[in-house]
């Protein structure tokens, strides 16, 4: 066997006890510190709500139909969702390389997919968790209507796992906390900035929008703005669509390397 292997179960049986081992390891990361992973994501975005509607002072500025607070609410609450799925896979995996312990994911008798389901949906549970958090504590200073709460739903779940996705392909990349920075500096958050949570794309120059909508971010932003504005700058459908097709092909991305152990083990 290749060193760079990892040891795989052979069976073709599914390894669900397995999984759920993984599952729960990730819970009980983040809910460990949950000061630090659950109300500090909440305490910040309520923060960044206050700073952005203040800047307005008595300019009661609207984008479209929407007062401004109302129309940016949605795309902070998104943010703190995906901000929070990345956090707890990436920093799972390089916390593992570096302590020495990634062998204890390594070695069990798991597939590199039951691996990637196992921290993936760690990652969906800590963006949901502080996603319902954020909601609820925002709601208290822009009462908001939730108008399709299925599309709501599918939109934060997908953008979990998106995120919690990139963060496990920085995880395996990186070997140091420096590098999984440049990851998240050059990747995730101009593609954050530039997704049209403070903004509408509809302001900007054609060709500046035509860009944006090649951008993931964009979408997921868009989309859950929709279902709880109603307004979107873009085909909410589309949006759904893009995001399953980028979800799978991340999934094969990452459950491909830890089947092979790129740069897991040495």
């Amino acid at each position: 066997m290749s060193p760079h292997k990892v040891p795989l179960m052979q069976g073709n049986t599914p390894n669900w006890i397995g999984v759920l081992t993984v599952y729960h390891r990730e819970v009980w990361r983040f809910s460990k510190v949950w000061n630090q992973t659950l109300i500090s994501p909440i305490i910040s975005t309520l923060l960044f709500l206050a700073v952005l509607t203040l800047a307005m002072g008595e300019n009661k500025r609207t984008v479209g139909d929407l007062p401004f607070d109302v129309f940016v609410a949605p795309g902070l609450v998104m943010m703190a969702v995906v901000q929070n799925a990345f956090a707890n896979s990436s920093s799972s995996l390089m916390l593992a390389k570096i302590q020495g312990v990634i062998i204890d994911i390594l070695m069990p008798p798991l597939k590199g997919w039951e691996i990637t389901l196992g921290i993936v949906a760690g990652g969906i549970t800590r963006g949901l968790a502080v996603g319902v958090g954020v909601m609820l504590a925002m709601y208290v200073f822009v009462p908001f209507t939730i108008y399709y709460p299925f599309i709501g739903f599918y939109y934060v779940v997908m953008a979990s796992m998106m995120l919690a996705l990139l963060g496990m392909l920085g995880g395996i990349y990186a070997q140091g906390f420096d590098q999984l920075s440049a990851f998240t500096n050059y990747l995730v958050t101009p593609l954050s900035f530039l997704s049209g949570t403070f903004y509408s794309i509809q302001q900007l120059p054609p060709f500046w929008q035509n860009i944006s909508y090649y951008n993931p971010f964009f979408y997921m932003i868009d989309g859950f703005r929709f279902a709880l504005t109603g307004h979107s700058d873009g085909d909410v459908f589309v949006g759904m669509i893009l995001l399953a097709v980028v979800n799978i092909v991340l999934s094969w991305i990452v459950q491909r390397l830890f089947s092979q152990g790129w740069r897991l083990r040495s």
